[in-house]
């Protein structure tokens, strides 16, 4: 079962949402998700992966206060055991109004919220943020490439340059992705720092690709049964066009040829 670790007191201090003004245009690299599509669904392994980066780096600051822990077990989602459910919840710890005090919290408890003023909630940030605008913001190329919040995710993570600087006591990373070129968050990820237990790559790119991954089901958990009843809907809709176009023909095939 995933371990839950805290960060250094000084990544927590270097976390913000705020970026210094200067900089150039952002840079979103394009990642190539499952998901992606009409007929793309979420991979489970993935997202178990990206769970336990969430778990092990980002829950340090980020809260996810909109998810249930029960929610994990969900079909279409990470499909944990309800066991696993158990024990997982059992690692934070919630206050009950009932008991005014702290317990260990439980399936139906949900994540707590973030745990530092400057850190935003991530339960809707892959729908919150917009990777992709089209030209003059149009957002034309939302069309063929998505809205790109999980993509936006995964570049703010991976764009650090090394370089930063530090203006009215604050430290500032530079990041190709993020708007300004310049943010008050630490670089989080580096390689290697979390063990998968399913034995794959934990370099940057592949770990910021797997919590960007878990952080667009925790925006839309129900995206497949939303799939799944569009695809339903639109198969419906041609065989209803396709007995009018023919009724159509038949109700009107005795007149068209009359002189």
């Amino acid at each position: 079962m995933f371990k839950k670790t805290i960060l250094s007191a000084l990544l927590a201090a270097g976390l913000s949402t705020g970026a210094y003004a200067a900089g150039g245009e952002s840079h979103i690299e394009d990642f190539s998700f499952s998901f992606e599509g009409p007929f793309g669904t979420f991979d489970q392994h993935q997202l178990q992966r990206g769970l336990q980066v969430y778990t092990e780096v980002c829950a340090a600051c980020h809260g996810l206060e909109l998810v249930a822990f029960r929610n994990l077990g969900d079909e279409g989602g990470p499909t944990l055991e309800v066991d696993q459910v158990k024990a997982y919840a059992a690692l934070y710890e919630v206050y009950d109004a009932e008991l005014d005090e702290d317990r260990a919290a439980k399936p139906a408890d949900k994540f707590p919220g973030s745990s530092y003023d400057g850190a935003p909630d991530l339960s809707l940030m892959a729908k919150a943020r917009a990777g992709f605008h089209g030209p003059v913001g149009l957002g034309i190329n939302q069309v063929i490439q998505g809205m790109g919040g999980p993509e936006y995710i995964a570049s703010i993570l991976t764009g650090y340059t090394g370089h930063e600087k530090e203006e009215a006591g604050t430290t500032f990373y530079e990041n190709t992705a993020f708007p300004g070129g310049w943010i008050a968050m630490a670089p989080p990820l580096e390689d290697e720092l979390v063990e998968y237990q399913d034995g794959h790559d934990s370099d940057v790119h592949h770990m910021a690709q797997d919590v960007s991954a878990f952080l667009m089901w925790t925006a839309e958990p129900k995206m497949m049964a939303r799939k799944e009843t569009g695809f339903l809907a639109f198969v419906f809709m041609v065989f209803l066009a396709s007995l009018l176009y023919l009724t159509n023909k038949k109700l009107w095939a005795p007149h068209k040829h009359k002189d």
